[in-house]
């Protein structure tokens, strides 16, 4: 499947939710809406994946049955839908363990994919650099290893007779080897490329450039902010996971120091660890950043529940304690009402700008309090006193610095300026050393900080 068909090409799949009662997972009170919110961003996973929705069964339950998930009976029920709507696919809103995908597919006669596999999907068509195709083949194939048995006749599957069973064990078996095999290569090629990024990481690291990482729920925004303030052209798409693979550019911030901008993954609810794991080349970004920039949708509804899982991630990673500034994106979809409940609101921890990054809104103030926060590079004053002959100097102080005041005394010029410490070390012979201040960057005036 991908994501660019047409509608009338697009394959036609039936939706399957499990409601439960008495669900202890959720952020929200009410298991029967968290289980619509699920769904509803099931859709949206399976709209991005190419497919056209066919329809939506949900099944309320205590808990699941550890063989079929959804039971015997919804098992018919799906058979007889997707038979009257002519549907080969069932997408389960859920992650199946072999026993429940083998007995589903038998008890539908459809192919059946839980909401793993149709995320790997996803990722299988945007993925678009060497090391994001490795790690999805990678995560795919660890996906399917356990799910090998009774997937199909030319499997196991031959049957019980005498003379079918064991050429059947031995072509599972050899597939297995296959696999494994496969999976041993790939993680060699990954670990080849990884330590190629590593390199090309410590280059970066010896000018000293402040990392600033974008992190968020999938679809928040966060690439079309990435462009409004790098002026770059990434991908945007309203199709879920349209950024796989890290994509970084540099900025430069009022005071005239460089920071580099990374773009990274969107995060999403229950995403399998393995999954995280398989896509550590842009998830290093967030460990390496000096600071995160937590992107919200804040015209979604579900805004809130989102935020939860991304800073879920961002435990896992450890990372929770970065500094960190939270911005409110899409802020061009509310109301003047809305506006109004959210700028009276308080009792956050991190700063928030309310921004929205097709208009512009707020994003001055925004490089404004990176500028602010970001501690490497740390911005010195300084007294230089430079010959008028030396214009390679003068140069870099024009360049790199932001002068204050300059004159011009027996051949030599005077400058005062405030520059970043890196700049100061290579001017260390014109520098006035009784003339070092720290310079401290005042925060913008926000309603929201």
């Amino acid at each position: 499947m991908k994501g660019t068909q047409p509608l009338d090409r697009r394959e036609r799949v039936l939706l399957v939710g499990v409601n439960l009662r008495k669900s202890q997972h959720s952020h929200s009170t009410d298991p029967a809406a968290t289980a619509h919110e699920s769904l509803a961003e099931l859709k949206e996973l399976a709209f991005s994946a190419g497919a056209e929705i066919g329809g939506i069964l949900v099944q309320s339950r205590d808990a699941l049955d550890p063989a079929t998930l959804v039971g015997r009976g919804k098992l018919e029920e799906i058979r007889a839908t997707a038979h009257s709507r002519k549907v080969p696919l069932v997408i389960v809103d859920h992650n199946l363990t072999p026993v429940q995908l083998r007995n589903m597919e038998e008890g539908t006669g459809c192919r059946v994919i839980d909401r793993t596999q149709l995320i790997l999907d996803i990722f299988a068509t945007h993925a678009r650099t060497r090391e994001g195709q490795l790690q999805v083949e990678l995560a795919q194939l660890n996906y399917l290893l356990p799910r090998l048995t009774g997937r199909g006749e030319k499997l196991s599957r031959l049957g019980g007779g005498i003379g079918t069973r064991g050429p059947g064990e031995q072509k599972l078996e050899t597939d297995r080897r296959r696999i494994r095999d496969r999976v041993r290569k790939i993680q060699q090629a990954i670990e080849t490329v990884r330590s190629q990024r590593t390199t090309r990481r410590r280059a970066r690291q010896a000018v000293p450039l402040g990392m600033v990482a974008l992190v968020g729920y999938t679809n928040a925004g966060k690439s079309t902010l990435f462009n409004a303030l790098t002026h770059a052209s990434v991908l945007t798409s309203s199709n879920m996971f349209a950024t796989l693979d890290p994509t970084i550019r540099g900025i430069r911030l009022p005071s005239r120091r460089r920071v580099l901008l990374s773009d990274t993954v969107g995060f999403l609810r229950d995403l399998p660890p393995t999954l995280i794991a398989a896509f550590r080349s842009t998830l290093e970004e967030v460990q390496e950043a000096a600071l995160i920039l937590h992107v919200t949708d804040i015209s979604s509804p579900q805004h809130a529940e989102q935020d939860a899982e991304v800073l879920k991630v961002l435990r896992d990673l450890g990372v929770e304690d970065r500094p960190r500034l939270h911005v409110l994106n899409k802020a061009d979809r509310l109301t003047s009402e809305e506006l109004s409940v959210l700028g009276e609101s308080n009792g956050h921890q991190h700063q928030r700008f309310l921004t929205s990054a097709v208009t512009g809104e707020g994003l001055q103030d925004l490089i404004a309090q990176i500028d602010a926060v970001i501690s490497v590079d740390p911005l010195l004053r300084l007294k230089f006193r430079v010959p008028l002959t030396d214009g390679r100097h003068l140069a870099l102080v024009r360049a790199k610095g932001r002068i204050l005041d300059s004159r011009v005394v027996n051949g030599h010029i005077l400058l005062e300026a405030d520059v970043p410490e890196s700049l100061a070390r290579k001017l260390d012979e014109f520098v006035d050393k009784s003339s070092i201040l720290p310079v401290v960057l005042t925060s913008p005036d926000s309603s929201f900080s």
